[in-house]
């Protein structure tokens, strides 16, 4: 049952994306509506299209047909200014041991893309990375060196980092990978206070065993389709795709 979503943030029109060279495509006639302070998960199979439907809908890959408008911006020609708009926390990024940047400075890059043209971080910009790490609970961490923190703690700088742009729209790609159980509860809480400050949250992930008693909406994809697309309490969100992965698997 398709979700009917008024005034949409995100717009996504019979789209179909391919990657460079590609002689198929991997979304296929996708639409989707999602609105403002949604909380959406996106599953379905290995290699059914999730990580490129958020890159798709962050202008990081052109569309080879449909339309797709984000924040009331034409993806295809204005994917920068979307850009701006949107965090995208991105999956299986580790730093290198030897990353010269300390954790403060890591989020603090996340406000670069507000400051105007030659203009240096001010109090205003440092309030809001001290504001990102606490949120995230990581104060303690602000002076470390970003390439010595365990995998869970980059993810959570990466979220800090994200969060610190007062994003319209925050796309996370399996935020859970390198998370224990306490630690999903506590992001997931985090992703439901944002939500509920108007952000759009949509996250990639195939762990559902973090996430908040919320209502969410499950969109699920099968061979870059979207297949299911309906809201259901976050106790029920496992349920619902693997259902989906095993039609695709008997398909």
């Amino acid at each position: 049952m398709k979700t009917v979503t008024a005034d949409p943030v995100i717009d996504l029109e019979g789209i179909y994306t391919a990657y460079e060279g590609a002689d198929r495509p991997i979304i296929k006639d996708a639409s989707l509506r999602i609105g403002k302070g949604e909380f959406v998960i996106v599953g379905g199979p290995n290699g059914a299209g999730k990580t490129t439907l958020l890159e798709s809908i962050n202008g990081m890959l052109p569309l080879t047909h449909g339309r797709a408008t984000v924040c009331g911006l034409d993806v295809s020609r204005r994917g920068n200014d979307v850009r701006k708009k949107v965090g995208y926390v991105i999956q299986n990024f580790a730093f290198d041991p030897l990353t010269p940047f300390s954790v403060e400075q890591v989020v603090l890059m996340g406000r670069y893309g507000l400051l105007g043209w030659l203009k240096r971080p001010d109090e205003k910009d440092h309030g809001a990375v001290a504001s990102a790490l606490h949120r995230l609970g990581i104060e303690d961490l602000g002076s470390r060196p970003i390439g010595k923190l365990s995998g869970g703690q980059q993810q959570k700088v990466l979220i800090a980092q994200s969060l610190v742009r007062n994003p319209e729209i925050l796309l996370l790609d399996e935020p859970f990978s390198n998370l224990d159980l306490c630690s999903r509860d506590f992001i997931s809480n985090v992703l439901v206070d944002t939500v509920k400050s108007g952000c759009t949250v949509i996250m990639v992930s195939h762990a559902f065993d973090g996430l908040p008693d919320y209502l969410v909406r499950i969109v699920a994809l099968n061979d870059g389709c979207i297949c299911l697309d309906e809201m259901c309490q976050a106790c029920d969100v496992e349920e619902h795709v693997r259902t989906v992965c095993r039609v695709a698997t008997h398909a």
